[in-house]
C-alpha cells in the first residue's frame, strides 16, 4: 500500500497525468484484494501491472533491511523491515522478545506487501532474522503453520531452522509440537540446552494468550496506519475531481470500495483477542464532499467484462428475465434493498425512505453496506440477491457444495428443538467486479444481528431478559455448528463457520419465532446453514 502514501504526492500526481482511465482505476485496485486472484480478476488490472511490474522490479533490486533495536518499545515486539532505496517499505517481520529462561525471540509472522510477492522478499526477510539472532547470540522461535503439501513448507529447513522434536528427546507428543521450530545460533550449538528448551516452551505456551493479545494490537494500529495513508493517497489521486464537485462514477466506485473494506476491518477487529478499540477506527474523518458522494457498488460499464453466469441452476439463469441477463449489476442494484431491522430501525430514526439512495457518509454511520443485499420476486416467490467480493467466488462454490452435502442430512433434523435446513446458493452470477448470490429469502435474520436486536431494541429488551433469547440462540447455533463440523472433512470444516447461521425471525413485528415448551424453556423454531 505504501506505493501511494502520503509522503509521496508528487509522485501520485506524476502517474495520474501519465496513466489512462482504466489504468488509474487498476491503480486504485491495489486496495482491492481481487485484483491479483487469478480466478476472479477485478475490473481493467490487467493495463495496471503491465506498467507497473517494470517499477516493482527496479525497486525490488535495491532492497535493504532495516534493524530494529532490540532495546526498542512497543510491548515487546520487535519488528525487521525491508525497504527499497526510496525508503518504501516492501516487506517485514514482526518477533517479540522474551528474556526467560532463555533470550530467545519468537517470530510472529513474516509479511511482504501484496504487489511486492514472488519476488524471493520473504527468504530475505528470514535471512535478516537469521544474522539478527547469530549476532545478538539468542534463539529463534517459531510456529510452523505452513501445510506440508505447499511449496514453501522447506523455506525455514533452508535457513537451518530444525524442528522441536529432532532437538528434544524429553517432548510430550502434541499437534503443536510437530510445529515448532528452533534455530540455535552457533554460539550455541554446542551447549547442553535440553532442560532450558523445555522451560522455554514450557514458557511460551503459557505466554501465548498474551502474545496473540500484543500481536492483534499491533496488528491493528498498523493497520489503521495503512488505511489513513490509503485515504490520504486517493484524496490526493482524486483532488482535481473533489475539488469541482464533479462525483464521477470512476471515483465514487473507489472510495465506497475503501468505505466498504474499512467497515467490514471493523467488524472484524471487534472479535480479536485481546483487542479493547483503544485504536479507534473513528480517527479516520472522511472529507465532507467524500461524505456526500452517492454509494457506487459496482464498475462502471465501460471497465467492465462481459456479464456471465458463474455456477448454480443453469435452468433458472436461463428463465431470468433478459433485462437481468443483460446488464445484472444494473437491474439488481435497482432492486429494493432488504429490510433487515437494523436497516429498517435507522431508516425510521433519521427520517429516511426506503428508496432513498444512500451516500459514501451513510455507510459509516450504519457500519455496514445496506445495498449489499437485494430482495427479488422471481415466479411470485421471494428471493435475495448478495453481492459478494469477485475475489471470493471459488470460497462462495466450496460452500454451495458443501451445502449440497448437507442437504441431504437435513431432512426431519432437530438441533436443540430447532429445524435445521440448508439455504445454498441458487445460481451465482459476475458482473462489473462483483459476484451475485441468489438464493431463497428466509423468514429469518442473522444469528448475530437477532442478538444485537434482543439487546438493544427496547421492545426486546424486556422478552430478552424474560426467557434469555440471546443465551438459547447462542447455545442452538453453536450446536449446530459441532453438528456440521460432524459432517464434513477437514477442508470443508474450513470454509464453514458460525457467519453462515440464520435463526426464525419475523421481520414484519421485528420478533423472534420461538418454540416454548410446557416448562417455559424456549428454543428457537428454524436454523439455517446458508
Amino acid at each position: 500500500m505504501s506505493i501511494v502514501a502520503p509522503s509521496r504526492n508528487k509522485r501520485i500526481v506524476d502517474l495520474n497525468t501519465r496513466l489512462s482511465l482504466n489504468e488509474r482505476l487498476a491503480l486504485i485496485g491495489l486496495i482491492n484484494s481481487e485484483a491479483q486472484t487469478p480466478h476472479a480478476p477485478a475490473p481493467a488490472v490487467a493495463d495496471l501491472f503491465d506498467n507497473l511490474w517494470g517499477l516493482v522490479d527496479r525497486t525490488v533490486s535495491g532492497a535493504r533491511v532495516d534493524h530494529i533495536k532490540p532495546d526498542g518499545h512497543n510491548n515487546g515486539f520487535k519488528v525487521l523491515e525491508i525497504t527499497s532505496q526510496e525508503g518504501e517499505s516492501l516487506g517485514r517481520l514482526n518477533m517479540l522478545y522474551l528474556k526467560k529462561p532463555l533470550p530467545f525471540y519468537y517470530l510472529v509472522y513474516v509479511e511482504v506487501a501484496k504487489p511486492f510477492r514472488n519476488k524471493g522478499l520473504g527468504t530475505l526477510v528470514l535471512e535478516a532474522f537469521k544474522a539478527f539472532l547469530v549476532e545478538r547470540a539468542a534463539i529463534g522461535v517459531l510456529d510452523n503453520i505452513i501445510p506440508r503439501d505447499d511449496p514453501t513448507f522447506d523455506i525455514y529447513l533452508k535457513l537451518d531452522w530444525k524442528p522441536l522434536d529432532m532437538i528434544l528427546t524429553g517432548l510430550n507428543n502434541g499437534s503443536d509440537n510437530e510445529r515448532y521450530m528452533v534455530f540455535l545460533p552457533p554460539s550455541m550449538c554446542s551447549k547442553d540446552l535440553e532442560t532450558s528448551l523445555l522451560k522455554l516452551i514450557h514458557h511460551l505456551r503459557r505466554k501465548r494468550p498474551a502474545i496473540d493479545m500484543r500481536d492483534n494490537e499491533f496488528m491493528v494500529r498498523r493497520t489503521i496506519e495503512e488505511f489513513k495513508e490509503l485515504y490520504q493517497a486517493l484524496l490526493v489521486f482524486f483532488e482535481g475531481s473533489i475539488a469541482s464537485n464533479d462525483p464521477d462514477p470512476v471515483m465514487r466506485y473507489v472510495f465506497t470500495r475503501y468505505v466498504t473494506k474499512l467497515l467490514g476491518f471493523s467488524r472484524r477487529i471487534r472479535k480479536l483477542i485481546g483487542y479493547t478499540g483503544g485504536e479507534s477506527l473513528s480517527q479516520i474523518v472522511l472529507d465532507k464532499h467524500v461524505r456526500e458522494f452517492r454509494v457506487q457498488s459496482y464498475a462502471p460499464k465501460a471497465l467492465s467484462q462481459d456479464p456471465t453466469f458463474y455456477s448454480g441452476d443453469k435452468e433458472a439463469w436461463l428463465s431470468l428475465p433478459e433485462a437481468l441477463k443483460s446488464n445484472p449489476a444494473r437491474f439488481i442494484e435497482g432492486l429494493p434493498n432488504y429490510k433487515r431491522p437494523s436497516l429498517v430501525s435507522w431508516l425510521k430514526n433519521t427520517n429516511r425512505s426506503t428508496d432513498q439512495s444512500f451516500t459514501i457518509g451513510d455507510l459509516m454511520e450504519l457500519g455496514f453496506d445496506p445495498t449489499r443485499l437485494k430482495e427479488f420476486i422471481w415466479n411470485d416467490k421471494e428471493f435475495i440477491f448478495e453481492r459478494v467480493q469477485a475475489r471470493m467466488l471459488p470460497l462462495v462454490e466450496k460452500r454451495r457444495q458443501v451445502l449440497e452435502k448437507l442437504h441431504k442430512e437435513t431432512h426431519g433434523l432437530l438441533i436443540a428443538n430447532a429445524r435445521v435446513e440448508t439455504n445454498p446458493p441458487l445460481l451465482i452470477i459476475r458482473d462489473r467486479g462483483n459476484a451475485y448470490v441468489l438464493r431463497r429469502k428466509l423468514a429469518g435474520i442473522h444469528w448475530e444481528e437477532a442478538k444485537e436486536q434482543l439487546q438493544t431494541d427496547p421492545s426486546l429488551q424486556q422478552l430478552n431478559a424474560l426467557l434469555s433469547v440471546d443465551v438459547v440462540i447462542t447455545k442452538g447455533i453453536n450446536a449446530t455448528a459441532q453438528w456440521t463440523s460432524s459432517r464434513v472433512n477437514q477442508d470443508e470444516e474450513n470454509i464453514m463457520d458460525p457467519s453462515n447461521y440464520f435463526v426464525s425471525w419475523d421481520l414484519v413485528s421485528n420478533r423472534p419465532v420461538l418454540t416454548v415448551d410446557l416448562g417455559g424453556v424456549a428454543s428457537v423454531q428454524q436454523i439455517w446453514i446458508a
